[in-house]
């Protein structure tokens, strides 16, 4: 066994958890859940039956990751943050009989490689987070996030662009539509539809 469990965290038999991956105290999680390599899941977070998991993702404590949820490479989930997965919530029929399992279809929250979710923020399924996106503290997202988006608020809406490194992009007076990270030096180049995407990841490079 090449991953490390503490004695106090519930794994299901059927879940895979992939080399190098750490899962803390009071941690729950469920069956056939798949985990990749290098994950952490903190203290009391669960993730729900059949959620697909990818390499170096990090779950900080007490967030609740409801299936079918999927996160790509490198996702970070901050404490207390929660992922649901029924769009029209309700505990009983309009009969009033409690509802199961069966009586209501899950939908997911996608995120996708490298995005980031601060803590206690909440994404209402069905959402895709963009990739290398930025969800910040206690927003509320209700609908799609752009790659590299900076979302904030509630609802959430986005404010401006992140590049890889999580810093907040500037733009670039003598280039219109293209955006520099201050820490690296990588540009980014916004279409006129809006989308922002990666020109080049290299420190101090210019456009050709």
């Amino acid at each position: 066994m090449n991953y490390r469990v503490q004695p106090s965290a519930q794994v299901d038999a059927t879940a895979v958890i992939g080399d190098g991956s750490s899962v803390w105290d009071l941690a729950q999680i469920r069956e056939r859940a798949r985990l990749g390599e290098g994950c952490v899941v903190g203290r009391g977070a669960y993730v729900g039956t059949g959620v697909l998991i990818g390499d170096n993702v990090k779950i900080q404590n007490y967030a609740l990751v409801y299936e079918p949820a999927e996160l790509a490479d490198g996702v970070f989930i901050g404490p207390s943050v929660v992922l649901t997965n029924d769009h029209n919530p309700r505990s009983v029929d309009p009969e009033g009989k409690q509802k199961r399992g069966d009586d209501w279809e899950a939908v997911g929250v996608q995120i996708a490689e490298g995005a980031s979710l601060g803590a206690r923020s909440v994404c209402v399924a069905p959402v895709r987070i963009g990739r290398w996106s930025m969800v910040a503290a206690g927003a509320v997202v209700t609908k799609d996030v752009p790659d590299f988006a900076l979302v904030v608020g509630v609802p959430a809406r986005a404010v401006g662009w992140v590049g890889r490194a999580g810093v907040r992009l500037v733009a670039r007076e003598e280039e219109p539509g293209v955006w520099e990270c201050p820490q690296t030096g990588a540009l980014y180049r916004e279409s006129p539809e809006g989308a922002l995407a990666e020109v080049t990841a290299e420190p101090d490079a210019r456009l050709p």
